[in-house]
């Protein structure tokens, strides 16, 4: 399916590893230029140059850290003509309230939450010049209100309400915004904590993944599957999804 975003320019943050680079990906399949974000420079150049070889549209790369507001008004003033946003930087720690102390919080936030917010504004001038629209990553644990990983449960749910809110007036400048919330998804992040429940549940961490077998197909999503529904939403052909969140979870709601 041509999902005719070919020429369009996307800015993809958190792009140097998971579901941030596979969107890359799918999104250079689809003839998009590219503008790739997160803190690791090294490994951005290296993801750009094997982008611009296997797909040969133009990329750079922004190296930034997306938790200082100093970093979105740097980056707003480097970048233009931008198409597509897709929010993605950011991984808040699992938790109880007395496990994550104020300063965890405030990272973890200051970089997912606020990052996400921050860059959106310093951004949307931008964006709605070409009519944009605004992809945000964000996950299913907003919708589950987990007291384990109260942190990214609320900082989801928080930013599920920004989606939301922000699509209501972003319509009027002809522009979208959508969110997706992915469940478990086979990154080197998800590993990590999945080893660390099998440590806390199973007495071993290398029994991991054994704790996929309850979930629906008894497995993880790929971040393949995240990112081409990223792609189709971005695209016109869901011209009329806005203000809305896709949950992507197998079809059951995840713990």
């Amino acid at each position: 399916m041509d999902l005719s975003i070919r020429g369009k320019v996307a800015l993809v943050t958190g792009a140097s590893q998971g579901i941030g680079l596979e969107t890359a990906r799918v999104l250079a399949g689809e003839g998009c230029a590219l503008i790739l974000v997160s803190r690791d420079k090294g490994r951005l150049e290296t993801e750009a140059a094997n982008i611009r070889r296997h797909y040969e549209v133009p990329v750079r790369v922004e190296a930034a850290d997306l938790s200082s507001a100093a970093e979105h008004t740097r980056l707003s003033a480097n970048v233009d003509g931008i198409d597509i946003l897709v929010n993605n930087a950011g991984a808040i720690p699992p938790g109880t309230l007395q496990e994550i102390d104020d300063q965890q919080w405030r990272d973890a936030w200051d970089l997912k939450v606020f990052g996400y917010i921050g860059l959106t504004r310093a951004l949307y001038t931008n964006l709605a010049k070409s009519k944009g629209v605004i992809i945000n990553i964000i996950g299913v644990a907003g919708e589950l209100y987990r007291p384990d990983y109260i942190a990214g449960s609320t900082g989801n749910a928080a930013l599920m309400a920004f989606t939301r809110a922000l699509g209501k007036a972003a319509s009027s400048d002809g522009m979208r915004v959508i969110g997706i919330n992915p469940g478990p998804v086979s990154t080197s992040r998800n590993e990590m904590m999945l080893k660390a429940k099998a440590q806390t549940e199973l007495g071993d961490a290398n029994r991991w993944p054994e704790l996929n077998a309850s979930l629906p197909y008894a497995r993880s999503a790929t971040a393949l599957e995240i990112a081409s529904a990223a792609a189709f939403l971005a695209s016109p052909r869901s011209g009329y999804t806005n203000g809305t969140i896709l949950t992507i979870d197998g079809g059951g709601q995840s713990t």
